[in-house]
């Protein structure tokens, strides 16, 4: 007779490893996205830290680059999760969202540059980390196909 209490849900350290994989997607997307802000800083691209950047070619450019890293945060958040991987790709996206919306509560009033680049990063952080536990899903699924 097995004890309903002993599922998947409550193995002894799963709740350590979901907790790792959304930190690992997490600082995943913080980092790297913190080196092409310094890369991109350094060869003047950007302007100086701490002036403004207005231009929304370079907005657009910063924007681009942070939705391809958090769908690959998302992808690494689902690929570390113990069991349902979407969902912990989608804990991400909440937690990115939350962080998000502080940053941009933060940072629009000091006038950094236009306010719909803060706005898009609140906005995109969901939908990016769905699609990166999307394309885990379909990898993962494919990889199990005979």
């Amino acid at each position: 007779m097995t004890n309903p209490m002993t599922t998947s849900s409550t193995r002894p350290g799963n709740t350590g490893r979901s907790i790792g994989a959304v930190v690992a997607g997490f600082l995943a997307v913080f980092v790297i996205t913190t080196i092409v802000d310094v890369v991109l800083h350094a060869l003047h691209v950007y302007p100086p830290w701490g002036q403004p950047m207005f231009e929304p070619g370079l907005n657009a450019l910063a924007l681009s680059y942070r939705i391809v890293i958090t769908i690959a945060g998302a992808y690494i958040t689902a690929k570390l999760a113990p069991r349902n991987p979407m969902r912990h790709a989608l804990v991400l996206g909440v937690i990115g969202t939350i962080a998000a919306i502080g940053g941009a509560i933060a940072f629009i009033p000091k006038h950094f540059g236009p306010n719909w680049y803060p706005i898009a990063i609140a906005v995109t952080g969901l939908p990016c980390c769905w699609l990166g536990g999307l394309l885990y899903q379909a990898r993962h699924s494919e990889a199990s196909s005979p």
